[in-house]
């Protein structure tokens, strides 16, 4: 099992519920900046991390192994891997790994974003959760029960 290390001597949790929490955070701060009419970049950022955090979630209970890494499309396919539900999000996830890097720092070659791209990534983001969420729930070994 990998685990990331920080600065400090922490590696990243092998707790799924803490990631799903965690996503769950996320998701929240999403909707908050998009209801106050926040920064869009900071939104599809909230976006990808909802969904990368949510798979990752889903992923160290099925595998108890944890995935590094940011890439939300290798993360559906070890996700499609164990269970095919995933497969519809495959197609959609491509722009998610832009939005890690390019809605942070400044680039040479702007992201063309605009409302409707926006709510449909959180739209994305939010059905993955849901459905990551929804499949914890019938779990018998799952003692955590996300929510949103």
């Amino acid at each position: 099992m990998s685990a990331r290390h920080s600065g400090s001597g922490k590696t990243d949790s092998k707790r799924y519920y803490e990631w799903l929490d965690k996503a769950q955070a996320d998701l929240q701060s999403a909707r908050l900046l998009m209801a106050g009419g926040g920064d869009i970049c900071s939104v599809l950022f909230h976006c990808h991390q909802i969904a990368e955090k949510a798979l990752k979630g889903f992923l160290l209970f099925r595998t108890r192994r944890h995935y590094d890494g940011h890439n939300i499309t290798f993360l559906v396919r070890r996700a499609m891997s164990l269970d095919g539900d995933f497969a519809p999000f495959l197609e959609g996830s491509p722009p998610l790994n832009r939005y890690y890097i390019e809605t942070r720092y400044p680039t040479d070659i702007p992201l063309e974003l605009d409302e409707g791209k926006l709510k449909e990534t959180l739209e994305y983001s939010v059905r993955l959760y849901r459905l990551i969420a929804s499949k914890l729930r019938n779990e018998p070994e799952a003692f955590y029960m996300p929510s949103e």
